[in-house]
């Protein structure tokens, strides 16, 4: 077994993948420095809060990568898949489905993004309701079959357990399959109210990813997360991090720790909106081997597009827990792996492991010749 100091992963030389995600994977459509509803072209993207992970893994960290997902077989669903191809990951789990020539039964997922400027906070619009993955059902995918090829790695999410009733079972059965064949199981809450205002709000959300962190090793959120999703509250947050205390993320995570013994890692993103493009940044991590770790705080940091920057928070993150020794060095590849994600358009990474590695060690802009 490969042991880092927080938590123990399969070697790589007996396992297939090193990590393998399960979520939707949809278009997102980016209408650049323009609106929505005035825009009359967009570039197009693939993202997905649960797929963003393993392709920030693969493509910026160099580890071998699956996803599961489910797509309608038509030419936006094969779209996805050559982006999903030209992200290096896996296909070959992909659930594809017959598709009726209008979506009356399904479709695939489009996700419409403005960035934001200055006070003009970025917006998303999800176009997703009968998709594909939200009609995915737990027997879909022989999960035995997937984990005993070796995984080092599982990531799934709030995201995709808020999209359908059956969506949550497909979590639930996925990773009892991955803990049962040794596999780390890493969520990330990401609480979106849109996605449970028509199915329960809050409390259903509460009742869905409680059920879900039982399966849970390493946590990973925001505090709006933590508190929506898991009922944990933290005293004192607002949109404004710059001046709060993180005794207020510790004692949280505290509680969290001991409500639930099966996490072994905890770590949130602490980030303080100044505006749309000036974002204070950094993050908290625990662990029961070495208790609280925090990355370097970097205040006012300019955004160019903020979306996918929690999703390379974690792939960072679990890249130092899978490679590297120990929960700091883990933290601060984690948000620098994020920092250097929200430089650049689109949910997905396009940073290197170099750049990650020297920006985490305190390396600075300075022009590259």
């Amino acid at each position: 077994m490969t042991v880092s100091t927080s938590i123990t992963t399969r070697p790589a030389a007996e396992c297939r993948y090193d990590v393998v995600s399960l979520g939707e994977v949809m278009l997102r459509l980016d209408p650049g420095d323009r609106r929505i509803r005035t825009t009359r072209t967009f570039d197009v993207w693939e993202g997905g809060g649960e797929y963003n992970v393993a392709r920030g893994l693969r493509r910026a960290f160099g580890l071998r990568g699956a996803v599961v997902t489910a797509l309608a077989d038509n030419e936006v669903g094969r779209l996805v898949e050559d982006f999903i191809l030209t992200g290096g990951l896996d296909t070959s789990w992909i659930q594809w489905r017959d598709y009726d020539g209008i979506g009356r039964t399904v479709r695939n997922g489009l996700n419409f993004t403005e960035r934001g400027f200055g006070v003009r906070g970025a917006v998303g619009l999800s176009d997703r309701g009968n998709t594909a993955v939200a009609q995915m059902k737990p027997g879909d995918v022989d999960w035995d079959a997937l984990f005993s090829q070796g995984v080092r790695w599982l990531h799934t999410g709030g995201i995709f357990a808020a999209l359908s009733e059956s969506a949550a079972d497909v979590a639930e059965a996925a990773m009892t399959a991955a803990r049962a064949h040794g596999t780390v199981v890493s969520y990330d809450l990401n609480y979106r109210p849109s996605l449970w205002k028509g199915i329960g709000g809050p409390a259903r959300a509460q009742e869905v990813n409680k059920r879900l962190a039982s399966l849970v090793d390493v946590m990973i959120g925001n505090e709006e997360d933590f508190t929506a999703s898991l009922g944990f509250e933290v005293e004192g947050v607002t949109d404004d991090l710059t001046d709060l205390s993180t005794a207020a993320f510790r004692s949280m995570i505290g509680a969290a720790s001991q409500a639930y013994p099966n996490f072994q890692v905890i770590a949130t993103t602490l980030r303080g909106v100044r505006s749309a493009t000036r974002n204070d940044w950094g993050a908290i991590a625990w662990s029961r081997a070495e208790g609280f770790v925090e990355a370097t705080h970097r205040p006012d940091l300019e955004i160019y597009d903020r979306v996918g920057g929690g999703d390379s928070f974690a792939s960072g993150l679990a890249y130092g827990l899978l490679e590297l020794t120990t929960l700091q060095e883990a933290v601060e590849y984690g948000a620098a792996h994020g920092a250097l994600a929200m430089t650049t358009p689109g949910d997905t990474t396009t940073a290197t492991l170099s750049e990650v590695a020297k920006l985490a060690a305190g390396g600075s802009a300075r022009v590259q010749r």
